[in-house]
């Protein structure tokens, strides 16, 4: 079977381009706005930049090198840039995931970027409706799911405390003794008691309490008792996110 070499395959209008660049713009920006109003590290911008650099690849990729298509010992491959994309943007999601106490945030952000890429290659690769129903179904995960999510977990919210206490009080027990009365259900407790700290004759001993809870409607008056305790220099708390 004879095969006959077809430029236009390889050729794009610049309306085309700049239709493919502006639908990854909007695409990603969809996306990047859920993340901007949950205040996480890679919002709007960021989510722009990732879907728009993955529709530029692509289309360079696909038509960049059209010159050379006609060369007898060239073998152009369209997906050899875009499969660089998808593991490649990885280090962005990395450097979103981040450990506070015994939890690890940023796990989802990471997810939205690398899904950024595949909807910036979709667009740039010119698979609109893949692009947009696959924004659509991310935007509904991110914005609806998410509330979906908070009602189902209410009974696994989980807390953690830092308390700063004097070595030398017996506050410790106290500390413990009222959360079990309080309800709040003890899943994890570390107690930093470091040599070089006493050798130095630091007298403050560090407590990361992690807690699970069924009911959150006392839990700040609960927690509010803590601080004036025998013992208790210093508290903290904060919630554990995914």
């Amino acid at each position: 079977m004879d095969l006959q070499y077809d430029p236009t395959v390889w050729q794009i209008s610049l309306f085309e381009i700049t239709l493919r660049l502006l639908l990854a713009l909007v695409l990603g920006g969809l996306i990047g706005l859920e993340r901007e109003l949950g205040g996480h590290s890679a919002g709007f911008r960021t989510h722009i930049l990732v879907c728009l650099g993955s529709a530029v690849i692509v289309l360079l990729s696909m038509y960049g090198f059209s010159d050379f298509a006609a060369e007898p010992n060239v073998r152009l491959d369209p997906a050899r840039l875009a499969a660089q994309v998808i593991s490649g943007v990885g280090f962005l999601g990395a450097g979103t995931i981040m450990r506070n106490g015994f939890g690890v945030s940023g796990l989802t952000t990471a997810a939205s970027l690398w899904v950024s890429a595949a909807i910036g290659l979709s667009a740039g690769a010119g698979f609109y409706y893949g692009a947009v129903i696959a924004t659509f179904l991310v935007v509904v995960s991110l914005f609806l799911l998410n509330k979906v999510e908070k009602l189902f977990s209410r009974t696994k919210k989980v807390r953690e405390l830092l308390i700063k206490m004097d070595k030398t009080s017996a506050g410790l027990n106290l500390v413990l003794m009222h959360l079990n009365q309080s309800g709040l259900q003890i899943s994890k407790l570390t107690i930093n008691n470091d040599e070089e700290e006493e050798r130095l004759s630091d007298r403050h001993l560090t407590i990361r309490i992690q807690l699970k809870l069924k009911k959150i409607k006392n839990y700040e008056v609960s927690i509010a008792a803590l601080a004036h305790m025998d013992g208790v220099l210093s508290l903290e708390t904060e919630g554990v996110s995914a």
